[in-house]
């Protein structure tokens, strides 16, 4: 279990990292408005479809299903709609252009952590939540 350590560290760091710059393009004394936040919402309902997919084709000798490719559509979807919320939100000048800037710097960071997450906790068959 030594070698769980060390990845799950780097991992909680990376997440602290970007969830630093999303709060500072919101609380930063020049930006102050609170709205981008709500890619938060975004950021917890990333994994949803993977772990759907995941529990719904078991068969791992299938290269790829349709409910997989749904899975990464839907994903995708939600990406795209978390790094295109700030940026509406900048537009309509709801939010200044270097609060979208830090907050779409935070997407990148947390989104990375994610997938990071995936890659190197969920890709063997003997994965299970209770090893860390």
């Amino acid at each position: 279990q030594a070698g769980v350590q060390w990845p799950l560290v780097a991992l909680s760091f990376s997440g602290a990292i970007g969830l630093t710059f999303l709060m500072l393009g919101c609380a930063l004394e020049d930006y102050g408005v609170y709205w981008p936040l709500f890619v938060l919402i975004f950021h917890a309902i990333s994994p949803i479809p993977h772990f759907i997919a995941k529990r719904v084709t078991y068969d791992s000798d299938a290269t790829s299903s349709a409910c997989r490719e749904l899975a990464y559509f839907f994903t995708t979807g939600i990406v795209v709609s978390a790094f295109g919320f700030p940026v509406i939100l900048a537009r309509v000048a709801v939010i200044k252009w270097g609060a979208c800037g830090l907050v779409l710097a935070g997407n990148a960071v947390i989104f990375l952590t994610i997938q990071g997450f995936f890659l190197i906790f969920g890709r063997g068959d003997d994965f299970s939540w209770e090893q860390w």
